[in-house]
């Protein structure tokens, strides 16, 4: 093997999954592949991205590509991503912009010509809370460009001191959750039947608690297991992360309002080395390092308030669909049929008001 190529392998290494392009190395992902587990188990993904972007695209296409790999995918929720911004126009409106391309990609799934799954039959947009009161016209127009299927935003909080850690390309300010602006903006979700999408790390979790007790007619999706890091300051007292962590995760699970999103533990920002490695890792693998978090947070909100979500295609820079979805089921083998209904469709289905056919068994 030449120098070169093995400079390639390295660099690729490197750049796999790292911010803030997360890099997908397709080559080295096909170096590994499983029979799918569990074939005929509904399924309805919660948490994916649309883009197209300098370093990667990832369109309908190519989703379709990922839900067509032997899982059965009822359907999916699309989750915003900074995604086809309208130029034009008031600024504060141009997220709306994203709604209104993700609703064509949903119309077009919908026609059937693509097959029976129902991709975006949930969108997860994004509008600018700290607009205060006046977030209320934007979130209108948002749900008048997608009535049939916009079912709440998402406004990323997540911020850390450590650049290792917060890896956003635009990262909000510090303490986002507490402004007294944003609450503003936060309560009219609650008024209009909108849910909040929560996604920050894991040192911020009192804050989205002292939100939620605030505020609370506002059903709150919390994103990627609690936004658990193990890079930069928290890499050396994983014992630690792990006991602030899961203190935070217990205390959400007694909101009622709060459901959690298992998955988007792919990424760094969790301090595995995966990435690193030679081979992609096996649904086994994942399974065991990935399970203590998966089920502290299943043990907190019960398989009622529990989805599993792909978090493609940032997680995509891990293992490829077909593993990710076999992990999720290796570590359910231990529940019941209805438990397992629930954190692979059911929980998504309620939590988004998805058509409740999705949950269910095609004839």
């Amino acid at each position: 093997m030449s120098s070169d190529h093995n400079h390639d392998v390295s660099d690729n290494a490197k750049r796999r999954g790292a911010p803030p392009h997360h890099f997908i190395d397709n080559d080295w992902l096909a170096l590994r592949d499983e029979p799918v587990l569990d074939a005929a188990r509904p399924i309805v993904d919660p948490h994916h991205h649309l883009w197209d972007r300098p370093h990667h695209r990832y369109l309908l296409p190519d989703l379709l590509a990922d839900l067509n790999t032997g899982h059965h995918i009822r359907g999916t929720v699309f989750a915003e991503c900074s995604s086809m911004y309208r130029a034009d126009g008031d600024p504060r409106f141009a997220s709306v912009g994203e709604v209104e391309f993700v609703n064509g990609i949903a119309a077009m799934s919908a026609s059937g010509v693509y097959g029976a799954v129902r991709a975006c039959a949930g969108i997860v947009g994004k509008v600018d809370l700290m607009l205060g009161s006046f977030a209320e016209e934007v979130l209108a127009a948002c749900v008048a460009r997608a009535p049939e299927r916009f079912r709440g935003i998402r406004h990323m909080a997540a911020w850390d001191a450590s650049p290792e850690v917060s890896s956003l390309l635009r990262p909000p300010p510090k303490d986002l959750l507490l402004d007294a602006k944003f609450r503003e903006g936060y309560a009219v979700l609650g008024r209009m039947g909108l849910s909040f999408d929560a996604w920050m790390y894991h040192p911020q979790l009192p804050q989205l608690i002292d939100l939620i007790d605030a505020v609370p007619d506002t059903p709150v999706v919390l994103n990627h297991l609690g936004g658990r890091a193990g890079l930069g300051p928290y890499a050396s007292k994983s014992a630690e992360v792990f006991k602030t962590w899961k203190a935070s995760i217990q205390a959400l699970a007694q909101r009622p309002n709060v459901t959690v999103k298992l998955g988007g533990i792919g990424m760094r920002l969790g301090g595995f080395d995966f990435h690193e490695r030679a081979l992609p890792p096996t649904s086994e693998e994942l399974a065991k390092a990935w399970g203590p978090y998966v089920q502290t947070c299943i043990e907190a909100f019960g398989p009622s308030r529990a989805m599993f979500e792909s978090n493609f295609p940032v997680d995509k820079s891990c293992c490829t669909y077909r593993v990710m979805w076999n992990t999720f089921k290796r570590m359910t083998e231990g529940f019941s049929e209805s438990e397992k209904a629930d954190m692979f469709a059911g929980s998504a289905v309620r939590a988004y008001r998805l058509p409740a056919e999705l949950a269910l068994v095609a004839p």
